[in-house]
């Protein structure tokens, strides 16, 4: 329990759209009772700080929201970071790399000076060498680090897959592994709707009469790739879908029972894959990254 005599706390660096869309996620779903909001312009956090505690007498549970300082990291549970430049049209997430590393230079050092011994969870692009540089600058053990990863073109998979086969999302098991990027894939082996193979469900459709176009495989994970810049392009950033998934992921971390993720983790030998961080599913809970599956 912090300070404050609430048991589930976390700090948030960084009050851009995807941190303050991840905040307001929070409070919508009041995953936490204590939310810092953290960032250079202090001023900007302690408005958006004003403007999530107007609406707390709508939220499900109340919240102790404000705008703070590193310090106040010492007893949180999880620190996400959303901090960092974005993402230009027609830029790639690479290209952000140098850019974001001096960013971090500045925000972990007095987070881990705080006396922070939680979990660092990550959203800044190119967010698999991102999870790692916060690692090495945190010299925290590898599993309380974690990125958001494939979580997010994981769902991108399955809202694709869930119009194709006219079914819901909720029905749509499939998963993106690899890098958070263009060089992601999707194990189709691995994919279902409702436990039945892909071909099978397309089949046994057929025979109830609906007839479903043929799934171009090549072609859904070209919409996996290109959703983040399309979006981009049209509106200059996405932000909605990936604070949803940190907002899960923090959901999962905070619960009691554990959950298989995409999440962005330190690789320790799986197929041959060493000291780098990509995703594969892994079980995620509490203590952070459990088994790669």
């Amino acid at each position: 329990m912090n300070t404050y005599g609430f048991t589930k706390k976390i700090a948030l660096v960084g009050t851009g759209f995807v941190g303050m869309s991840f905040a307001y996620a929070m409070l919508c779903e009041s995953v936490c009772d204590e939310l810092v909001l953290i960032d250079v312009n202090k001023q900007k956090a302690e408005g958006e700080a004003m403007d999530l505690n107007h609406g707390l007498s709508f939220a499900k549970t109340n919240m102790k929201i404000y705008a703070g300082s590193y310090t106040d990291c010492r007893d949180a549970d999880i620190v996400v970071i959303c901090a960092g430049v974005g993402q230009k049209p027609g830029e790639d997430r690479l290209s952000l790399l140098q850019r974001n590393t001096e960013v971090f230079k500045t925000i972990i050092s007095p987070i881990i000076y705080s006396g922070f011994n939680g979990i660092f969870l990550g959203a800044t692009n190119p967010v698999d060498i991102m999870t790692k540089i916060t690692w090495q600058l945190s010299g925290f053990d590898c599993k309380k680090v974690i990125g958001t990863g494939t979580t997010l073109d994981t769902a991108r998979l399955r809202f694709g897959l869930s119009e194709h086969f006219e079914v819901a999302q909720k029905n749509i098991h499939a998963y993106v592994f690899g890098e958070h990027g263009d060089t992601s894939f999707v194990p189709w082996s691995c994919a279902d709707v409702s436990g039945a193979g892909l071909d099978d469900y397309a089949e046994m459709m057929k025979h109830l009469g609906k007839e479903l176009e043929p799934l171009d495989k090549d072609g859904m994970e070209e919409y996996v790739h290109k959703s983040g810049g399309v979006v981009i392009a049209k509106k200059g950033a996405t932000f909605y879908a990936v604070s949803r998934s940190v907002c899960q992921l923090c959901k999962t971390l905070l619960a009691s029972s554990e959950a298989v993720v995409t999440v962005s983790s330190m690789m320790h030998g799986i197929y041959g894959m060493k000291d780098i961080v990509i995703s594969m599913p892994a079980i995620v809970g509490k203590d952070g990254v459990g088994n790669v599956i």
